[in-house]
């Protein structure tokens, strides 16, 4: 799915949801995994002026997830530890971004090129 605009934020969510419905995810982790997808999906916007998400419906074992992976072509990020640090901000926001988006779900994976851009990719399990 294409994200270019602030109005591409709600048709995402609502997807989101979707699939986290059909797959039988609680309501609680339905709200995690869209409070996640929402600060990434923000943060595209603001720092890469958009990207694609990938949504998949992953299944291992005896558990059914959901994994969402963000891909921009914007400035990078010069160090991820760094960003991975609460309260760290490159703008003019809490710095609760990343690794609040982390707590929020199972598995979290970033790779960023500088000047060539980053992927983050995250997995919330629908027992999880």
């Amino acid at each position: 799915m294409r994200i270019e605009k602030e109005q591409d934020v709600v048709p995402f969510r609502n997807r989101v949801k979707e699939y986290a419905v059909k797959i039988g995810m609680s309501l609680v982790n339905q709200t995690k995994l869209i409070t996640a997808a929402s600060e990434l999906v923000r943060n595209m916007l603001k720092y890469a002026g958009g990207g694609t998400v990938l949504m998949e419906v992953i299944s291992q074992t005896r558990d059914t997830g959901i994994r969402l992976t963000f891909q921009d072509k914007g400035p990078g990020i010069n160090d991820i530890a760094l960003a991975m640090k609460d309260g760290y901000s490159s703008g003019k926001s809490l710095g609760l971004g990343l690794p609040g988006t982390k707590r929020l779900v199972n598995e979290f994976d970033i790779k960023s090129i500088v000047g060539e851009g980053t992927t983050v990719s995250i997995l919330k399990w629908k027992n999880g």
